[in-house]
């Protein structure tokens, strides 16, 4: 690993920087607790200090220099000192050695844990801080005895004292990556975070702890923490340190909240001396929260509970936990976490003897999408005599949790046990989807199909039937899949999960053909019955993510696409480590990005999603398909080139649905390496193709991408009674008025006005595209706007010229065919000329600077002048910014 970088606090930093600056030299104390990052801040700040303009001094103290008289000073002070003067003649003598030294340069005087200073230190620090040529900055720790002196700078308004707080989880995020080489994993990033309440110096010993013990993994370039924590021995100490000796009463307290967090304040004090808990919260140990109308008693750092529970002997963290599950049982479990925290508890302290209890538990922690407690659980309900049902919900949990092989041995270790129906129904679905999203068995479909006539209960059959009904959507059998489902909808015994799973797959039928209205009813239908199907089917939610997503991103709603990755099954998805949920919402997170621009944040996030996916094949192709569209958004070739291969090798058969999300990446792969005529013959394949599947959904955003590549007039689809053949702009225009939507109009507009419109016409349909947040789309149109606007000479390329540099001034790199036509040839010495004049250089200046004479400056300038089609350097730039890779390379 790198030295830790400095991130964040800028705000802080530029607070110290302008402190000093100021005239009336008011200074500045930072003040935190231990390892909030207050030194390092000082030391950033100082060093940024030009030494030519300003005195500078910095000293450190220390518990080593505390106890010695101008210990604190040391490293300021010459070593040898007058004698025989007073101790106020010695702080003169000081004062004057430092005014002597600063030959004139204001003072900037920094002190490090200024709280250790020795009290002539300390006067000597207050004195300067009265002079008007002296600034003093530093930092104080939190809870510390302070030495008069230093407490009197801000009484004396003579600093402005500042508290500085943990990270942020955004910075937080930025120091990991900086420090690692590479970004992290969302999930990885929140719990290091979480653990290390913000706090940098415990970040790092968590970091450092877990590369040592070879926690932390990179795939696909981002790095991920396995959740394993390793405890150094330094990390250890200081975390003692923090929490220092313990009486017997506050260590039970400690320890009961260590292993029962958040604890009802109730709770905890029907097993502990209530005086106890007072002393625990006095000395900063635990905190008191409120939780709607209970009090909850959670540890006052999470790193607390860690050491707390390391440290406690085996014997007595049994018989803890034993105790908790028994005080919670005796007042009752009423809220809805309660019975799986008696069971986490009874488990872990070897007294779960009733497999119901486990089974309960584990359904509900896998409701909650928490898939290692889950498998925690069911695994232990099984070995505790659960029988056939526990050993189904294993099997369910193990598929999510990417290891289909052993949830098969798991149910064929339990086919014995099927003497009903309605557990026939329940083992042939949860084996049909491991087999077929599991282990890629496309066979499964009609196993399973065959397998639904040997049940004699209807309403049992509806279940199996649902389950086929989405694999072979998912195989594109679409006609057989909209008959079961329809089936399923149309029988009354039908159970709610199978009902509704066969409502999800019409859903994403109907967003794929793009009838969004109708999609999105059959969603919203879905998600009026979560709390009835949730408990059985909990697995149902990616089904429905799966549809709402492909109406999303097809309708180019964008908003939409923020609501759900922000909503509470995101949330529990990441916390609970269910892959296939966060991988699909970091792949719709990153299409949203991408579409707004935002291609940093497109590449990281899509990157992201792979690594996720990375043992499962289920939306692993589409990961890498949306990672190549961001790559060649950025115009990166290779990188576009390397994610789609993998697209192409991680995809599954069985996931054919994705088909055109692959194939709509690969053309873009193909016009980032130059092959525009291949592009072109791909994607017209490819909207024939989707034409002859009737997902018009799809073929909007395929002829779109045509038009992108200025092949609005291009032939497709099949050859009309007359001969001739629809180009894409008459297709787009047909499609407008059978998909949903406004973005279909907006895009049969954009077709026609590219096709034989005028540059005002795609001016307008830019402000469309952009008010809808489709920022590249909306530049794209504009660029070719500029394009015709330039090649005619008109006086309108000058206005047009500035809205494309607003729209790319918003975006991160972007580098596409339709931008790429507004990059001229320039040489490289009229690419120099042209910035340094756009940036307000004069002609003699330029040519000083380049060694060239006026006049040879001036036919540089009249040459990029007429290539970029502009009137003077008013124009020039505005020109520049319109341009991909303004921002620093030449675009060329």
């Amino acid at each position: 690993m790198s030295r830790w970088d400095f991130v964040g606090r800028t705000d802080e930093l530029n607070r110290l920087l302008s402190a000093v600056g100021r005239p009336q030299g008011r200074g500045l104390l930072f003040s935190g607790s231990a390892g909030v990052g207050k030194s390092r801040l000082l030391r950033e700040g100082v060093a940024a200090l030009p030494t030519d303009r300003y005195a500078v001094w910095s000293a450190s103290a220390s518990a080593t220099t505390a106890a010695l008289p101008f210990g604190g000073m040391v490293q300021v002070l010459p070593a040898d000192q007058p004698q025989g003067l007073s101790p106020a003649g010695i702080l003169r003598w000081a004062v004057d050695v430092l005014q002597e030294q600063a030959a004139g340069r204001p003072i900037v005087l920094a002190v490090d844990d200024a709280h250790l200073l020795d009290p002539p230190s300390a006067a000597l620090v207050h004195l300067l801080a009265r002079a008007e040529n002296t600034t003093v900055v530093g930092t104080l720790r939190n809870g510390e005895q302070l030495p008069l002196p230093i407490r009197a700078l801000w009484t004396d308004d003579l600093v402005e004292l500042v508290e500085l707080g943990p990270l942020g989880a955004t910075e937080t995020t930025g120091l990991l990556a900086a420090i690692l080489g590479g970004p992290v994993d969302a999930g990885s990033a929140e719990r290091l975070f979480r653990l290390s309440a913000g706090n940098p110096l415990l970040l790092r010993e968590l970091v450092l702890a877990a590369a040592g013990g070879g926690e932390l993994t990179r795939t696909y370039g981002i790095w991920k923490w396995t959740g394993r924590l390793e405890l150094a021995p330094s990390l250890t100490d200081l975390i003692d340190t923090r929490i220092g000796q313990l009486t017997d009463g506050v260590r039970s307290v400690v320890e009961l909240v260590a292993f029962g967090e958040p604890l009802g304040l109730h709770l905890l004090e029907r097993a502990v001396d209530p005086a106890d808990v007072e002393t625990a919260e006095e000395r900063g140990l635990i905190s008191l929260v409120h939780d709607d109308r209970r009090l909850n008693v959670r540890l006052a750092h999470p790193l607390y509970g860690e050491v707390m529970r390391r440290q406690c002997p085996v014997s007595r963290t049994r018989r803890l936990q034993a105790t908790l599950a028994e005080l919670l049982q005796q007042v009752g479990t009423r809220r809805r976490d309660d019975l799986l925290r008696v069971a986490v508890w009874r488990l872990a302290s070897g007294t779960a003897q009733d497999p119901a209890l486990l089974l309960d538990a584990a359904a509900q922690a896998f409701g909650r999408y928490d898939v290692p407690l889950a498998t925690r659980l069911a695994r232990a309900a099984l070995d505790a005599d659960g029988g056939f049902d526990a050993a189904e919900l294993l099997a369910t949990i193990l598929m999510f949790g990417d290891r289909p092989d052993e949830a098969i041995r798991v149910l064929d270790s339990v086919a014995g046990e099927i003497r009903c129906d309605s557990r026939r129904s329940r083992w042939l679905t949860v084996r049909g989807m491991v087999s077929y999203w599991g282990l890629s068995r496309e066979s499964t479909v009609e196993e399973i199909a065959a397998r639904a006539d040997e049940l004699a209960d209807p309403a049992h059959r509806t279940r199996v039937r649902a389950f086929e009904a989405i694999m072979r959507l998912h195989r594109l059998d679409t006609d057989t899949a909209v008959r079961l489902a329809q089936a399923v909808l149309d029988r009354p015994a039908a159970p709610v999960a199978a009902r509704e799973l066969a409502r999800c797959t019409l859903a994403h039928l109907q967003a794929a053909q793009g009838r969004f209205r109708r999609s999105a009813t059959a969603i919203a239908r879905v998600q009026a019955e979560v709390t009835r199907w949730r408990g059985d089917m909990p697995y149902l939610q990616l089904a429905m993510e799966l549809a709402r997503g492909t109406r999303l991103a097809l309708a180019g709603d964008l908003a939409g696409i923020d609501a759900i990755v922000a909503d509470e099954f995101a949330d529990l998805a990441g916390a609970g480590d269910f892959r296939l949920g966060t991988g699909y919402l970091a792949i719709l997170q990153a299409y949203a990005a991408r579409l707004r621009g935002q291609s940093d944040s497109a590449l990281k996030t899509s990157l992201g999603a792979c690594a996720v996916l990375a043992t499962s094949r289920v939306y692993a192709g589409l990961a890498h398909a949306e990672r190549a569209q961001a790559a060649a958004q950025r115009g990166d070739a290779a990188h576009a080139a390397e994610a789609m291969a993998e697209a192409d090798r991680t995809h599954a058969p069985g996931m054919a649905v994705l088909y055109p999300w692959l194939e709509q990446a690969r053309g873009a792969v193909l016009a980032a390496g130059g092959d525009l005529a291949g592009a072109a013959k791909h994607l017209a394949a490819l909207a024939d193709r989707l034409r002859a599947d009737g997902l018009a959904g799809h073929e909007v955003l395929a002829l779109l991408d045509l038009v992108r590549l200025d092949q609005a007039t291009t032939p497709v689809g099949p050859t009309c009674t007359d001969g001739s053949r629809r180009t894409v702009a008459q297709r787009l225009t047909e499609l407008s008025e059978q998909v949903d939507g406004v973005l279909p109009p907006l895009l049969a507009r954009y077709a026609r006005a590219a096709a034989d419109g005028t540059a005002a016409e795609l001016l307008a349909v830019a402000d469309g595209l952009a008010a809808l947040e489709l920022t590249v789309y909306a530049a794209e149109a504009t660029a070719l706007a500029l394009h015709r606007l330039t090649r005619d000479r008109s006086v309108a390329s000058g206005a047009a010229r500035e809205r494309l540099a607003v729209l790319l001034g918003g975006a991160d790199e972007i580098s596409t065919p339709a931008l790429r036509l507004l990059r001229p040839a320039l040489t490289d010495r009229e690419w120099q000329v042209a910035r340094l004049a756009a940036d307000g250089v004069t002609s003699r200046a330029i040519g000083e600077q380049l060694f060239l004479s006026s006049r040879t400056v001036e036919n540089h300038l009249q040459r990029v002048y007429s290539k970029l089609g502009v009137a003077g350097r008013g124009e020039l730039r505005a020109a520049l910014r319109s341009m991909p890779g303004h921002d620093g390379e030449d675009p060329v």
